[in-house]
């Protein structure tokens, strides 16, 4: 596809951020909300920025500190994806789970600056009667603000961003917020119904102009909510299923969603996952403080996984890699693996958004649980054929059939009789297919299934507070600064306790 120009766009972008930038804060009560909206500055440029920034979400910002380090590096640890290799000072907060209220600032400002220029987008699209821009606004902000209220519960939403009548926004249940999404998918899809324009390719980073896949897409997005709440007592998803199948589907093979304005191996313009944990443009590694993680390596290894190569590199022939929350570093430190080539393909990629073989497994957990019609086993070995080709394996479809036929943990014969036991089973080779790829999902699925029999990922810190995962973070400080009575009314919340409501 045609990509816009990386000098222009670049230069555009630095133009909206500055714009953007005194409007980015929902409850700051001396900015104006429509600074952003001048006219120079249309909901197309808003939009482009705003699916930039959509893509750097997923990797978690630009690295920056010790090891190159992100606001998501918590979750690639935690996970068991990554792990510091010794050569900086372990972060003792982190890796003991033992999170403040300071942990989430930058990340929660972050989202809420990028919802608050999809709702521009969505309000200055609306007024000219642009739909399609509107619902591709739309389908992204209900991606961001499923994951936001899947990692703090209950957020700010349908108050956020009126800051003329709601200038300290309440906060909604996390049920709620899910209902809600799911109505916006819906109008969405109708917007994207629409004639698709050459406006709208143009300003579309993502899809560049194919509604269908739009479509799909935000299908894609629904079925994740649902699966999200397969535990909860009593939950029915068929009327949802039904809409769903009958919009189009879900993403399948090949259909992946990413995002690409014109990257290039130049400073600051390199695609997210190469600039933060693959190389800048003289070849100096980025990310020099992190590696691969023992815990998935060893999966990897001992069912000799060909897709190994393509997600870490060798050190003299070997997979090495780090433990994570050793207080005394990693005994190989720099000499552990690093990201290989299925994930750092080259400075100009594209930022994956929604991966097609994660939607397969979206689907071949669906089909297992009865939802969608099918084979649950053809629709997971589907999945993990995808995982292959999208990672770039060689000769991908052999290599994928040789290991689901000589691996125990890739045949769903070898689940158990329920649809539980089936969905535990689909979600673990999910999980490795994820490998630093998407590490909110895997954590997720560790929340809802607590699929991984083998605990290994929990950090060795002797000073952790529990041998589990945090099931949430704290709501940030700032919240109880700016936003103190409505914060409050959450009560007191505990990372280890104060479970989500998908949960069991």
């Amino acid at each position: 596809m045609k990509k816009i120009n990386s000098k222009i766009y670049f230069g555009l972008l630095v133009a909206v951020m500055a714009f953007s930038s005194c409007s980015k804060d929902y409850l700051d009560v001396n900015s104006d909300p429509n600074r952003v909206t001048d006219d120079n500055i249309t909901p197309e440029l808003i939009f482009t920025q705003a699916a930039v920034t959509t893509g750097i979400r997923v990797v978690g910002g630009q690295a920056g500190g010790e090891g190159g380090k992100t606001d998501i590096q918590f979750a690639m640890n935690w996970v068991g994806y990554m792990s510091g290799t010794g050569d900086f000072a372990l972060d003792g907060e982190e890796s003991s789970y033992n999170i403040g209220f300071a942990f989430a600032d930058n990340s929660w400002q972050r989202d809420y600056a990028l919802l608050f220029s999809l709702y521009q987008v969505k309000t200055k699209a609306l007024a000219k009667e642009n739909k399609l821009l509107a619902g591709a606004a739309m389908i992204l902000s209900a991606k961001v603000f499923q994951e936001m209220t899947d990692t703090y519960g209950d957020i700010p939403y349908s108050q956020a961003f009126q800051s003329n009548k709601y200038n300290k926004p309440a906060y909604d249940r996390q049920q709620d917020i899910y209902a809600a999404l799911q109505t916006s998918l819906d109008e969405a899809i109708v917007y994207m119904q629409e004639p698709s324009t050459i406006a709208f390719a143009n300003a579309d980073v993502v899809n560049h102009g194919d509604t269908e896949k739009w479509i799909k897409f935000a299908n894609t997005l629904k079925l994740r909510m649902l699966i999200r709440q397969s535990e909860v007592a009593g939950f029915n998803p068929a009327a949802e299923i039904t809409k769903i199948e009958a919009e189009g589907g879900v993403l399948g093979a090949g259909e992946s969603v990413a995002v690409n304005p014109g990257y290039s191996n130049s400073l600051n313009k390199q695609s997210p996952f190469y600039g933060n944990y693959g190389f800048g443009p003289t070849g100096n590694v980025v990310a020099a403080g992190i590696a691969a993680n023992d815990y998935i390596l060893n999966i990897l290894l001992t069912t000799q996984d060909p897709r190994t190569e393509r997600f870490f590199t060798t050190v003299g022939g070997n997979y090495v890699g780090c433990v994570y929350g050793l207080s005394a570093g990693n005994p190989f430190g720099a000499q552990s693996s690093y990201f290989g080539d299925g994930l750092n393909g080259s400075a100009d990629q594209d930022q994956w958004l929604m991966p097609s073989f994660e939607s397969l497994f979206f689907k071949a957990e669906a089909i297992a649980r009865g939802w969608m019609p099918g084979d649950a086993k053809s629709a997971l070995e589907a999945a993990i054929t995808e995982s292959f080709v999208w990672l770039g394996v060689p000769d991908a479809a052999a290599a994928a059939a040789d290991y689901i036929a000589a691996t125990d943990i890739a045949n769903l014969d070898n689940a158990g009789p329920s649809a539980l036991d089936k969905a535990k089973f689909i979600a673990v080779q999910k999980y490795i297919a994820l490998t630093c790829i998407d590490a909110r999902e895997a954590w997720a699925d560790i929340r809802r299934l607590d699929m991984l029999e083998d605990r290994h990922y929990i950090s060795v810190n002797p000073a952790r507070l529990q041998d589990r995962l945090p099931v949430r973070l704290l709501y940030p400080q700032r919240e109880y600064t700016t936003n103190g009575e409505n914060v409050l009314q959450q009560g007191t919340i505990n990372q280890f306790t104060s479970k989500l409501f998908w949960q069991q």
